[in-house]
């Protein structure tokens, strides 16, 4: 037995003949009083698990601690912020940490921008293969990829310092940065490129005329995403590092004996460093957005003034 669609007014005039002339009340659900509020609600709580352990670590930056652990508020001052380089050892792993970082993000982002184009834009034999060894590197576990790779070393006889966690980094930032440029390219309107070729532009001159500014924001996401993940990396940098300490395994270190407030400043100047980064890339791409849109008026003011001449 088929069912067809009913029409509301034709039911309504049906309990109108049937009863007793007049017609249901619409049904409004109680729970839709209250059920408005819970994706709200949800996001708020959300956001502040994210904040509140941000927002703790740059008050106690301000913190000057009776014992030797951070974690009791005494009063505010100022010392930690001028004392900020009073501890060598901390000093010269967050120096590590920072060039092992930016080394890493240039490589990986060099490396991942080529992966992610020839992925997202090429079909050739061994890009299942690919695809499934990037999604095997982010989906393996760090002490997975940390021992493997410590295996890999020995086994090299490649001595344990700089270079190993520089390659351990960028090894691990490249899946990311290909897979965050893969979904730009994806995106992408072939059409720009085959526009191009038409009008003679070489393969050399679209790429850096066409392809890469329509894919720079991916790009750039990709590089800050490696920055973030290079910068914080503990658990594969444990297993490389040898006799080096980056800043995440000093902090480790020194929790067994009390960690200095210096610690929190200098994790508040890297989140702030991070939140300038992400709000120039905001303004900048604004800019570039509102250059193109003051160019395309031209464009058509230009256009209607020969046409109209």
């Amino acid at each position: 037995m088929s069912s067809t669609p009913r029409d509301p007014a034709a039911v309504a005039s049906a309990w109108q003949e049937l009863g007793d002339g007049t017609a249901p009340p619409p049904k409004t659900p109680s729970s839709k009083k209250w059920t408005r509020f819970i994706l709200p609600t949800y996001t708020t709580v959300f956001v502040l698990y994210l904040v509140v352990p941000i927002a703790v670590m740059i008050v106690f930056a301000f913190n000057t601690p009776a014992g030797r652990y951070n974690i009791k508020w005494e009063h505010a001052s100022l010392d930690a912020w001028r004392n900020l380089f009073s501890f060598p050892d901390l000093s010269t792993s967050l120096k590590l940490t920072l060039e092992v970082a930016f080394l890493a993000t240039i490589f990986s982002t060099i490396l991942g921008t080529f992966i992610g184009l020839a992925l997202g834009r090429y079909r050739f034999r061994g890009a299942g293969a690919m695809n499934f060894v990037i999604f095997l590197a982010i989906a393996s576990p760090e002490i997975v990829l940390g021992s493997s790779m410590l295996t890999m070393f020995v086994n090299a006889r490649i001595p344990q310092g700089f270079v190993t966690i520089l390659l351990a980094h960028t090894m691990f930032c490249v899946s990311f940065v290909a897979i965050t440029v893969r979904a730009r390219v994806s995106g992408m309107d072939k059409a720009l490129e085959e526009a191009a070729g038409d009008l003679g532009a070489d393969p050399r001159t679209t790429f850096f005329k066409v392809t890469l500014p329509n894919i720079m924001p991916g790009v750039i996401a990709g590089a800050l995403l490696a920055f973030a993940l290079s910068i914080d990396d503990y658990v594969i940098t444990n297993f490389v590092a040898g006799s080096k300490s980056t800043f995440p395994l000093w902090v480790f270190g020194a929790t067994r004996q009390g960690i200095p407030v210096q610690v929190n400043v200098m994790g508040t100047l890297l989140f702030t460093f991070g939140i300038l980064i992400v709000v120039a890339q905001l303004l900048a791409s604004r800019m570039r957005a509102r250059g193109d849109d003051k160019r395309l008026a031209q464009d058509k003011a230009r256009l209607a003034a020969a046409q109209a001449s």
